[in-house]
């Protein structure tokens, strides 16, 4: 069943997951939000209304999506009044509870992936939906079909934790890139030579546990390699700080299996 919709935010989320509600059939009435620019851009693709702030929010919409930062998130009690609609936001760590006083009924439609606007294709996207009531649950979950054939139903301390588990698997893994790269630019070595070992780690992932493919001098117990790695990033200090940290906790995490 196709739905009309109304996007709160103009940011990454919203404006991919426009993209896609459009895609799926889907009417988008309106986009709102405060940043008048980005709203008019994001309506104009779309093909729907906008408004500046949320006072003249239009109330004929089946589903509100509210793609806004946590902490505005936090505050939605203050600026969004939709006591007869369904409500749904798209963050990792807020509960759901968050919009009870925003909307009749309220839920979370979290994509889990990694957003940009300024990407042309639109990857994958497994949903995590949760709802106020079984009715919403099973409302939230249908539209979530349409955009995507992966959508899990958790609770907020499920979603909570596999918020935790993407932070560390692409914040974090992205984090050791961008040290990857500083030093090797540095010493004047072109980064590009690392994609095809990158691109072949997480294929070995799409079959393996990450532990069973763990490699190199750290779980080898290869002490001499260790060394001379961290006699070479004694002028990058803060690279230093995190291979040495790193280096033990896969010592410490792989010993574990033989004792």
């Amino acid at each position: 069943m196709l739905s009309n919709v109304v996007l709160i935010g103009s940011g990454n989320v919203a404006n991919v997951l426009g993209k896609k509600i459009k895609k799926a059939g889907h009417r988008v009435l309106q986009v709102a939000g405060r940043n008048e620019k980005e709203v008019q851009k994001l309506a104009g693709e779309l093909g729907a209304g906008f408004c500046i702030g949320f006072d003249r929010i239009l109330r004929g919409a089946d589903i509100y999506i509210v793609a806004v930062s946590d902490e505005a998130l936090l505050q939605i009690d203050q600026w969004l009044p939709l006591k007869e609609r369904l409500v749904v936001h798209t963050a990792g760590s807020v509960p759901a509870g968050v919009l009870k006083n925003a909307g009749a009924h309220y839920g979370t439609l979290y994509p889990f992936q990694s957003l940009r606007s300024d990407r042309t294709a639109i990857p994958e996207i497994p949903f995590l939906v949760s709802g106020d009531t079984d009715t919403t649950i099973n409302s939230i979950e249908s539209f979530a079909r349409t955009l995507s054939q992966r959508v899990e139903k958790t609770d907020d301390d499920t979603r909570s934790k596999l918020h935790i588990g993407a932070v560390i698997t692409n914040n974090f893994v992205n984090h050791l890139y961008t040290l990857a790269a500083d030093f090797l630019n540095r010493e004047q070595i072109d980064f590009s030579l690392l994609q095809p070992l990158m691109r072949e780690t997480v294929l070995r992932l799409e079959q393996y546990q990450p532990a069973a493919m763990q490699t190199g001098p750290a779980v080898r117990g290869d002490q001499a390699t260790i060394e001379k790695h961290t006699g070479m990033l004694k002028e990058y200090p803060d690279i230093l700080q995190v291979y040495e940290h790193l280096t033990q906790s896969i010592q410490n995490r792989h010993q574990k299996e033989f004792l």
